[in-house]
């Protein structure tokens, strides 16, 4: 039995950092886990600018403590009314990683986003053009679809056919919940990729449902039935390059998940290596965990590998029931609950 397990340093390639005072308490965080993240642009008002995208980088780095080795890689949030030219010249002057596709109305602050791909064709072929990611986030919108049959449909309707007429773009399929996605992104080619984030891992709807509504297992999209989650294990730990670590933790304070109309989001950044390692553990995959975590992730992304490493040590963790996060109290994944691996 392994008892310790030093890695790369990981990258996280997606992540949800919020801003203002919140921020400060969120980004440490993440950036004791890694090295560097893909933040999501799903601000108010949205980061669809250059300027902006540094302005918020700034921020990011100074809400950190004096010393810490971090690099936030910036997303630019598209819209209708992106300007391909703009977004290129964001791209190669280095202000933007890569570009977010929210369908408009998809997910916590979306209604900005993209009513109709066919809107930003131009701007998709330009990024085919210039090599640069697109992240997805894979649901459709019409009320007709049942919530659990979005990203299913998201494939055969829209992605499917976009990347039949693209098919040089390079797509991250972020936080894939379903075997739909799965097999998706295994028959495509190695133009196409996609995270994966802890809680599809460990959870599937009746964390949600079974026992009285638990809003802190509430996210978008929703956990599936739990041949999706099985289909996700076996992808996350397979070795395949083509699946690496997207926590998409998104915190909210608690009182906001705990309401009437709670909001989508689960916190997963303070345990997310523990949590990612137990799922490998399980799975008799732990000498696969390096490449899902450190290496498939920049390789993707054309970026390269980190120095240094980090080491995890086969010994209880108990997860809080809440966290402070400078002064709001948000309640993590795991909540309560007892890990067996910890991040030395």
């Amino acid at each position: 039995m392994t008892d310790s397990l030093t890695i790369r340093r990981p990258d996280d390639w997606h992540v949800h950092l919020r801003d203002g005072e919140i921020l400060r308490g969120l980004a440490p965080w993440t950036a004791r886990q890694f090295a560097r993240a893909i933040v999501m642009p799903n601000l108010v008002p949205p980061v669809t600018k250059a300027a902006g995208a540094a302005a918020y980088r700034q921020r990011i780095l100074s809400a950190l403590p004096p010393g810490t080795d971090f690099e936030p890689l910036m997303t630019c949030y598209l819209t209708d009314a992106t300007d391909p030219d703009d977004l290129a010249e964001g791209f190669e002057e280095g202000a933007f990683t890569a570009a977010k596709l929210y369908p408009a109305g998809a997910t916590t602050n979306s209604d900005n986003g993209v009513t109709d791909v066919a809107n930003i064709r131009p701007v998709l072929e330009r990024m085919q053009e210039i090599g640069m990611v697109l992240c997805v986030h894979g649901e459709v919108t019409d009320p007709q679809i049942d919530v659990f049959d979005r990203e299913a449909v998201f494939i055969e309707r829209i992605l499917a056919p976009l990347l039949y007429d693209l098919p040089e773009l390079k797509v991250v399929f972020e936080h894939a919940t379903t075997e739909d996605a799965v097999d998706f992104v295994e028959a495509a080619g190695p133009k196409v990729a996609a995270t994966i984030t802890p809680q599809h891992l460990h959870i599937n709807r009746n964390a949600m449902l079974v026992g009285g509504i638990r809003p802190h297992a509430y996210c978008l999209p929703v956990a599936k039935r739990e041949k999706h989650r099985l289909a996700l294990r076996r992808a996350a730990t397979s070795g395949s390059p083509k699946f690496f670590l997207g926590t998409d933790t998104a915190p909210h304070a608690r009182e906001a998940k705990e309401s009437a109309c709670g909001c989508a989001g689960i916190f997963n950044a303070p345990f997310a290596l523990e949590s990612y390692l137990t799922v490998f553990d399980d799975e008799g995959a732990i000498e696969r965990f390096e490449a899902f975590a450190s290496e498939n992730g920049p390789r993707f992304y054309g970026l390269p590998l980190n120095e240094g490493t980090v080491t995890l040590k086969r010994t209880e963790v108990q997860v809080p029931d809440v966290i402070d996060v400078n002064g709001t109290d948000v309640v993590p994944f795991h909540a309560g609950q007892t890990l067996r691996w910890q991040l030395a």
